[in-house]
């Protein structure tokens, strides 16, 4: 059901009070004015505390810096009146005693008339004494056709119109944007040259990366990492690598549906995170990071409103890369928070999105200890895979080696022992190997020469590896992937990583 279907039937059903968050505040009204329309011409009435309520001569400036008087101009209009009700920013007001009765009041009259009070918010402030009483609506970011809409009406003043590929690839740059700025930044692309051109989609772009900045919940990821650069897991490149066009037209044409996503399991410093950068380079796609611990805040509802709001940016940049990292830390043994249940709505929201995700938003989560998943997290249909990424084996360590040095020495590769580094650093993950290799140009930087093998091996005789402080962590892990509950993301990889 999209936005105008189920504001309508919110109406129909004479719910009195919608909360809707959104910072399209223009395009919102817009759309509820034409709302209105469609229902017989529905009067339409809009307030805001600077200059009260403005769209009949009769009722100019009431409730100006009143906002309980423009409440009460609601409860004073003809019990049969008709009526939409905009309030702008009201939701500075609600923690006010007077206004908080005032709203709880007018819900219990309104419930059988024909009014509706909707509020208008660039974020979610609810009291708990109106939770019940307040109905919070989502208000989407413009889909690809408004987009598109959009962009032949900007184009109208130029001279030629634009390719229809081009025009395809500034809507599907633009998805994620509100239309405000997708106004902003086009128009300022074609006062400086009179049109649109290609290179004007990165200025869209950046519009993008700005816009998910301020978001404060999602980042912008930058992804340069190849599937190459990641040495061994070669059952998971494999599995990857086939899935390469899956999100392509043809895919669709042939049946496929999206694919979900991925759940890799395993121990620190193995390739996880590098797997999902190169994923998101591998496929061509945007890569954004969730921060899960940001999507908790204070303020009553504002946790569920921003996974909402994560939900939704993700949906209108699709198809793209969602990468989670560390996802154990964010949901684990929420049974037991003392946060009245938060945790464990947003869990549960996040996910059912998950399992009934539609759009092309491949999520990549990471977890280091199984042990605090949740069950439902591992349950089939939330992620086309789980995968565990152990240690390296021999034979891995050596591609990792290799990879590594061919970056940092790549003219003088065959300088060093590959099979004897990789024999002589049993235990090591992919991220102790990498740090074995700084400490090593430390050294033959310290005396004023290039570094070797064996000081390689010197500054891996200085580190303890992960395998040995944390070894009753890594057995249980080896252990689970062992009894087949996921699939080994090495190939012929024994669980000991020798």
């Amino acid at each position: 059901m999209n936005f105008p279907e189920e504001f309508s039937l919110l109406l129909r059903a004479c719910y009195p009070l919608i909360y809707i968050p959104t910072l399209e505040e223009e395009r919102l009204e817009s759309a509820i004015a034409q709302i209105a329309q469609n229902m017989q011409n529905r009067p339409l009435y809009t307030w805001d505390f600077v200059d009260g309520y403005q769209d009949n001569p009769n009722n100019m400036g009431m409730g100006r810096r009143n906002p309980l008087q423009a409440l009460e101009f609601v409860e004073k209009l003809p019990a049969q009146a008709a009526g939409i009700f905009i309030l702008r920013d009201f939701q500075r007001f609600l923690d006010d005693v007077s206004i908080s009765r005032k709203i709880r009041n007018l819900a219990r009259i309104l419930k059988s008339q024909p009014k509706n009070i909707v509020i208008i918010s660039a974020s979610i402030n609810i009291p708990s004494e109106l939770t019940e009483v307040l109905t919070v609506m989502d208000f989407p970011l413009p889909n690809a056709i408004e987009i598109k809409t959009e962009i032949k009406q900007l184009l109208t003043g130029t001279i030629s119109s634009l390719p229809e590929k081009l025009l395809n690839e500034l809507v599907r740059s633009a998805q994620g944007l509100s239309l405000e700025r997708i106004r902003r930044v086009l128009t300022k692309a074609i006062a400086q040259h009179g049109n649109i051109e290609p290179e004007d989609v990165e200025l869209i772009l950046e519009e993008k990366r700005q816009t998910i900045r301020q978001t404060q919940i999602l980042d912008f990821y930058p992804a340069t990492e190849q599937i190459a650069d990641i040495g061994g897991l070669d059952n998971l490149k494999e599995w990857l690598l086939r899935r390469g066009s899956a999100f392509s037209e043809q895919a669709r044409n042939y049946g496929l549906p999206h694919p979900r996503g991925l759940l890799l399991v395993g121990i620190q410093g193995t390739g996880k995170s590098l797997t999902a950068k190169a994923i998101a380079h591998h496929w061509h796609l945007p890569l954004l990071r969730l921060d899960v611990g940001r999507l908790f805040g204070g303020l009553v509802g504002e946790s569920e409103s921003r996974t909402r709001q994560m939900i939704g940016l993700a949906e209108a940049l699709a198809p793209c890369i969602l990468w989670i990292d560390e996802i154990d830390k964010a949901f684990g043994g929420f049974e037991g928070k003392g946060d009245s249940g938060t945790t464990g709505r947003v869990f549960g929201t996040f996910i059912t999105w998950l399992a009934e995700k539609q759009t092309p938003v491949f999520v990549v989560a990471t977890a280091n200890n199984i042990q605090n998943l949740p069950p439902e997290m591992l349950r089939k249909g939330r992620f086309d895979e789980i995968f565990f990424v152990g240690l390296p084996s021999q034979i891995e360590r050596e591609e990792i080696f290799n990879v590594h040095l061919a970056r940092l020495r790549g003219q003088n590769l065959k300088e060093y022992d590959m099979k004897r580094l990789a024999y002589e650093t049993p235990d090591f993950s992919g991220a102790e190997i990498e740090q074995t290799l700084i400490e090593a140009m430390h050294l033959g930087f310290s005396q004023n020469r290039d570094f070797t093998s064996d000081d390689i091996l010197e500054a891996a005789s200085q580190i303890i590896p992960l395998a040995r402080t944390a070894k009753e962590q890594i057995e249980y892990l080896q252990n689970w992937a062992a009894s087949g509950k996921a699939r080994l993301a090495s190939r012929g990889a024994n669980l000991l990583g020798i």
